[in-house]
């Protein structure tokens, strides 16, 4: 099966009620581990790819070239997106000619005016390739490829404006935040979220900063529109501290140990089980 554009799994999760996995990679492992999950589960997928994890995979291309080969070896027959994940708009455009099948331009740091127009070129570019597209409003906390944002809650008509420029999907802060979240933090706004859902003419919604939002949260922000939800600090954890372990319990030194396929696999599998869990709590099981 060939990379496809995010628009219909999420337009089918928006309208069905559950909301699609964007799960991020950062080398060969990470991308077999979700793929293999996503056939096994009979889900939708999406694999994020933020800038700086493109360049030290040493290219866009070299990325659409492993994942295709993979999911060619693998028999990988569920839906798969290969998405650049808070794409500059100069890294958007590249992302569209080396063969990425949705992208998106974050221009949430910008003068809203500028957004606007710089989100308008990126659709009329990716629509007529058939890639979709997100935008966002509003910066989601945190720090993502060196930006950092201060978890800004979004304008619902600036949300609206936004959506009506011909996007697929609609990322907007309500309080989220990248990477681990605060002892102190409040919670996703969800009156802003609800308000957003119902000025967007039912546009698929994205949720950022994924990793750790009580489940109980996550199911009600899907009730309001989000179809898609971002993970990606939760595999990094859960892989680096399974990988930890493995040296610490001094398994590299038994054997061949070392070997970096023995070495990397108990990561791997934490992030299958972590891929696994949010499918299932995100309702895209068996969607595929």
């Amino acid at each position: 099966m060939s990379l496809v554009s995010a628009k219909e799994m999420l337009e089918t999760a928006r309208k069905e009620g559950y909301a699609v996995g964007q799960f991020n990679i950062n080398n060969l492992e990470w991308t077999k581990a979700i793929l293999t999950v996503a056939q096994e589960k009979k889900s939708p997928v999406i694999l994020g790819v933020s800038e700086g994890a493109g360049k030290y995979m040493t290219g866009y291309k070299t990325v659409v070239a492993m994942v295709k080969s993979m999911m060619e070896s693998l028999n990988i027959t569920v839906p798969v997106a290969l998405h650049l994940d808070h794409g500059s708009f100069e890294g958007a455009k590249a992302c569209i000619d080396a063969g990425f099948s949705s992208v998106m331009f974050d221009g949430s740091h910008y003068p809203f005016d500028e957004n606007v127009d710089k989100t308008k070129e990126i659709v009329k570019i990716a629509t007529q390739q058939g890639i979709s597209v997100e935008a966002e409003v509003g910066s989601i906390g945190g720090e993502e490829d060196g930006v950092t944002g201060t978890g800004e809650v979004a304008d619902p008509e600036e949300c609206r404006k936004i959506a009506s420029l011909g996007i697929t999907m609609l990322a907007a802060g309500i309080g989220n935040i990248h990477g681990s979240y605060p002892d102190d933090w409040k919670g996703l706004d969800m009156g802003v979220l609800k308000e957003i859902g119902e000025t967007t003419n039912n546009i698929p919604l994205v949720l950022h900063g994924g990793t750790g939002i009580p489940d109980d949260m996550v199911a009600e922000a899907i009730s309001y529109g989000v179809s898609k939800i971002n993970v990606n600090t939760e595999k990094q954890l859960v892989f680096a501290a399974a990988v930890r372990k493995y040296i610490e319990d001094g398994k590299d030194k038994v054997g061949k140990g070392f070997d970096p396929r023995k070495l990397l696999a108990p990561g791997v599998e934490a992030i299958q089980n972590v891929v696994r869990e949010k499918m299932d709590l995100f309702g895209s099981t068996n969607k595929a």
